[in-house]
């Protein structure tokens, strides 16, 4: 009997003080959100088949690496370049309020129009390397690898949420 009066007192406390979720539960709907646009279908990647380059057997020492100036870079216009098959130009947001200009050849891999808006990661204090008669202030940075022989390229982009010219640690 007294076992029962404290099953039955702690399954009211448990209704009575939130618990915490677990992290792989799904949220409960929004209003005026269907059940399968707020199931976002989770991409699943076979890295099994993916080949990476081998790291760099040479180190670098620290004052040479903190030489290297990273930063958080808006994408506001891309286009292709004119003659080229593979570079896409970009005018970039870097935070200093005047527009970058950052040559890349990626377009085997992106069209312009999807580039525009968002927020990518680029050296900004390389000196400019004329490419097909324009300077390229900087270089974006990607991601790349081979898998089952192609090449494969992405393109570093982060939360739109971090401001043009956050400076990368």
């Amino acid at each position: 009997m007294a076992q029962q009066a404290m099953l039955k007192q702690d399954e009211t406390v448990r209704t009575q003080i939130p618990t915490m979720k677990p992290l792989d539960m799904p949220k409960a709907e929004k209003k005026g959100e269907t059940a399968a646009a707020a199931k976002k279908v989770e991409e699943v990647i076979d890295f099994s088949k993916v080949e990476i380059e081998p790291l760099f057997a040479d180190f670098v020492d620290f004052d040479t690496f903190s030489k290297s100036d990273f930063r958080a870079v808006k994408v506001k216009e891309c286009e292709a370049v004119k003659k080229s098959k593979k570079l896409l130009k970009f005018i970039l947001d870097d935070g200093t309020g005047t527009d970058r200009v950052i040559l890349s050849g990626i377009h085997e891999y992106y069209e312009p129009e999807e580039l525009v808006g968002k927020t990518c990661i680029a050296i900004v204090n390389l000196p400019p390397r004329p490419m097909m008669g324009i300077d390229s202030c900087g270089m974006l940075l990607s991601a790349v690898h081979h898998e089952e022989g192609a090449e494969k390229l992405h393109l570093l982009m982060v939360d739109d949420h971090i401001p043009a010219g956050a400076k990368l640690y």
